[in-house]
């Protein structure tokens, strides 16, 4: 429509410019100063003039309309969100234990099965007893002769002392007689100490689990030589009552949280309760709560563990399995962007705002926890702004925008 109007505008001025011209000139055609064809020449050379002023026109039109693109937009609003984000973790029992012998002999008895629920005390191996029966037998053998030393070397000293006292003996020998006593006496311990060392070596070929769990695998069969230094553990035992939960933040997710809360003694007493994803998708009845966070940065992968506790009631969670941990937290009043919308530069996040018809780049602070699919906005936007919600990243400031 513009172009139309623009070129009737220009038609209907060529029409009286060129009805002047004649009029003006038409003396000099009268007095024949000038050709007729001359004039003729003239007018169309004044109309391809105008032609061109209308085509100008009508094009520069077109280029306005074609720099005034259509873009996405949104209106700026609060509401109630609930944020997710997922980490993968690794699953471990509150306690795991590798029972290994304390003494070496042969496994003469298995009393227990791979994966069976075992109690505290419960006897899981026997190794051979009969040499440390033995030991023991010599050990206490020992200590009976000792303290059959001792007692002929206390009556020794009681008769030397009468000696003495009625002045028979010297005291050289009464001394001599009292060192003798000490000597036995300390055979005597000696003894004992050996008897008590023979009777754990015996009690040590009796295995038994030191904590109620779940049995692992056993790499052992009966007759098999086991001692102390074995490569692989007689049997694991895990207390999977309670399953320990890993997962990792990154340093900046830490950091941001830590400042946000004000400490991380704070910011694990207001984290809300997490949810576990097993490794089929299906969710796992029970809620954890982050109890710990590692105070060191692995330097591979810059990233902070925290632990989340679960109850394990139903045993269903296996040590050493693998899970998503779901962290979600509802904001209420909060403004929520796509992150689309978006664009970060220099570890900072803007968005461009439409103003009076055009892009401007705004920075904006986030909450440092997301679901990867939008953000939740701090500063930067008041409620009722437009923003470009698409493409973001391939505009510019200044650029001229039609909203969809």
């Amino acid at each position: 429509m513009g172009a139309f109007v623009a070129k009737s505008h220009y038609k209907q001025n060529f029409l009286q410019a060129d009805s002047a011209f004649l009029q003006d000139n038409s003396y000099l055609c009268k007095a024949n100063m000038y050709p007729q064809s001359y004039m003729f020449m003239v007018r169309k050379i004044v109309l391809f003039c105008l032609l061109g002023l209308i085509v100008f026109a009508s094009c520069k039109e077109k280029k306005e309309e074609k720099a005034a693109q259509v873009y996405k937009t949104m209106k700026v609003e609060r509401s109630s969100r609930t944020v997710s984000t997922q980490y993968s973790a690794t699953m471990s029992g509150k306690e795991i234990v590798e029972i290994r012998p304390q003494v070496s002999g042969f496994i003469t008895k298995i009393l227990t099965d791979e994966g069976e629920n075992v109690r505290k005390g419960q006897t899981l191996f026997i190794i051979d007893q009969v040499p440390y029966q033995a030991a023991l037998g010599t050990a206490e053998a020992a200590l009976k002769a000792a303290k059959a030393a001792e007692a002929t070397a206390q009556l020794n000293y009681d008769s030397k002392k009468q000696l003495r006292d009625e002045d028979v003996i010297s005291d050289f020998e009464l001394n001599t007689a009292r060192q003798a006593l000490l000597s036995a006496e300390a055979q005597v311990a000696q003894a004992e100490a050996q008897v008590t060392n023979a009777r754990n070596s015996l009690s040590y070929t009796v295995v038994k689990s030191p904590l109620s769990g779940v049995a692992g695998m056993i790499p052992y069969h009966v007759g098999a030589l086991v001692s102390s230094n074995i490569a692989e553990p007689l049997i694991s035992v895990c207390d999977d009552s309670e399953m320990w939960v890993y997962f990792s933040l990154s340093e900046r997710e830490v950091t941001d949280l830590t400042l946000q809360y004000g400490s991380l003694e704070a910011f694990m007493q207001q984290m809300p309760d997490v949810t576990l994803l097993l490794a089929g998708g299906k969710e796992y009845g029970e809620k954890g709560r982050v109890d710990a966070v590692s105070g060191i940065v692995e330097a591979s992968t810059g990233a902070v563990s925290l632990r989340a506790v679960f109850p394990n009631p139903q045993h269903l969670l296996r040590s050493g399995g693998t899970a998503t941990v779901v962290v979600s937290a509802v904001k209420e009043g909060v403004i929520v962007i796509p992150q689309t919308a978006t664009f970060e530069l220099q570890n900072k996040v803007f968005v461009y705002r439409v103003v009076d018809g055009k892009t401007k780049q705004t920075e904006i602070a986030v909450e440092p926890l997301d679901d990867g699919k939008t953000y939740i906005v701090e500063s930067g936007l008041e409620e009722g702004d437009i923003i470009i919600a698409e493409g973001a990243g391939l505009l510019r400031q200044g650029t001229v925008v039609n909203e969809e």
